[in-house]
């Protein structure tokens, strides 16, 4: 019986998904609280609901007959859709409510991590109340960041020495209304994240990608949900060695042991110290835009991962191109703190030219696309290095112009990528 596989999402990510999934044998179709017109066009039917109702997704899950369902985001997650589905027998890629703490919970998920002797965990502490916390940062012998323990779409936390003075860390504690906090030891050094693929106890993990989440070039700026990625031709980043990749891995497989049944992405967010990598999170589905670097170079196909994860059987090993992949996203101007939306989209799939195009937040109108509030597109450039994957992810920007849009035009470019490598070089010879 042919596949019919339900796509639950509607940005980037979840376009590069449905992308993956499009020259398989599945059927394909999707549901999101926005019509992604990327994923609309490739998918046989698109519903609008809001995916962290449980009951809406399972009703058009069982509407399509869907025999296998992907959850993107990590709201609905949150919101147990994947409990949902499966227990009403829809095999669903994805965590459920409980295994999704380790993302949608930094309290839980620090607090898993020392009771299980997870590798890689920097020195932290949980609070519940403000004035507490204000108290540990005055204590504490070293700068702190500060996190929310649920989930802020990457914009709730302050780094203590980087972004905020101490003062301005209590200010920032005091005004929020945030009712749980982590506070742990800022890690100094390089961030990478690694993509693991789980289901029945096997961990099949993707190369390195490196995000960039400071709103302006040089990484100035607030912080967003991501403003472009690369990863290189090989599984590790220009600034690391094999041996630390192999080493993230290893915390990855740790963790999965130690979580016991989980199936879905577990997404390891790493800083690479002088100390090797420490983890700075994990997230519970693909990154967005990491997805975007990761799925265009895997060969092996996403759908025979899926369909060996529902029939509990071992998961595929998975092949690469030995490809390097540049992401760079175009958000609204005035993005994240003030965005305007209504700017025309003025580059689609067939302009980007070697590009690939990824949508994320637009509005699609009788006569064209527009930007929301929220990120707006990714265009994604693959080729036999990053500098040359840059330059076709430069072109399809140029192609969409800076009208009413701002872009990171630095994401891979060679001297920003030599700055890490440099940085790594002078943490090792301390």
């Amino acid at each position: 019986m042919r596949e019919h596989v339900l796509l639950i999402g509607g940005g980037g990510r979840e376009h590069a998904i449905a992308r993956s999934l499009a020259d398989s044998e599945a059927e394909l179709y999707a549901c999101a609280g926005n019509k992604n017109p990327g994923i609309a066009r490739l998918a046989s039917a698109f519903e609008t609901l809001e995916t962290t109702d449980p009951e809406a997704v399972l009703e058009y899950a069982e509407s399509v007959e869907a025999t296998i369902a992907v959850v993107g985001p990590e709201a609905p997650l949150e919101a147990g859709v994947a409990d949902a589905l499966e227990n009403a027998g829809v095999y669903a890629f994805g965590p459920n409510q409980d295994e999704a703490r380790i993302e949608t919970d930094k309290a839980f998920q620090r607090r898993f991590m020392r009771e299980n002797d997870i590798t890689g965990c920097p020195d932290f502490e949980t609070f519940e109340d403000g004035e507490a916390a204000c108290d540990y940062i005055d204590e504490y012998d070293g700068d702190l960041v500060i996190k929310p323990a649920g989930l802020t779409g990457g914009k709730g936390v302050k780094v203590i020495g980087d972004q905020v003075t101490p003062e301005e860390g209590k200010a920032y504690i005091r005004d929020s209304d945030y009712d749980r906090l982590v506070l742990e030891e800022r890690l100094i050094g390089e961030e990478f994240t690694v993509q693991a693929f789980v289901a029945n106890g096997d961990v099949r993990t993707a190369p390195a990608v490196q995000d960039h989440k400071r709103a302006y070039e040089g990484d100035e700026g607030p912080n967003t949900g991501g403003m472009g990625s690369y990863s290189d031709a090989s599984r590790e980043l220009p600034f690391m060695t094999a041996a630390e990749y192999e080493a993230a891995v290893d915390i990855i497989e740790e963790t999965v042991e130690a979580l016991e049944g989980y199936k879905g992405i577990l997404y390891g967010q790493f800083m690479l110290t002088a100390d090797g990598p420490k983890v700075i999170e994990f997230n519970a589905r693909f990154g967005d835009p990491e997805a975007m670097n990761t799925l265009p170079v895997l060969e092996t196909p996403f759908l025979e991962v899926l369909t060996a994860a529902r029939d509990r059987d071992p998961l595929p090993e998975l092949a690469f191109t030995n490809q390097a992949t540049v992401c760079k996203y175009a958000v609204p101007e005035g993005y994240p703190t003030d965005p305007e939306a209504g700017a025309k989209v003025r580059v689609d799939e067939e302009s980007a030219g070697d590009a690939l195009l990824y949508y994320a937040s637009v509005d699609e109108r009788a006569d064209g696309i527009y930007t929301t509030t929220s990120r707006s597109f990714a265009v994604v450039g693959l080729a036999d290095t990053i500098a040359a994957a840059e330059e076709i992810a430069e072109d399809a920007l140029g192609v969409a112009g800076d009208e009413g849009l701002h872009m990171r035009h630095d994401i891979g470019k060679a001297d920003l990528v030599q700055r890490r490598i440099d940085h790594m070089d002078e943490l090792h010879g301390q």
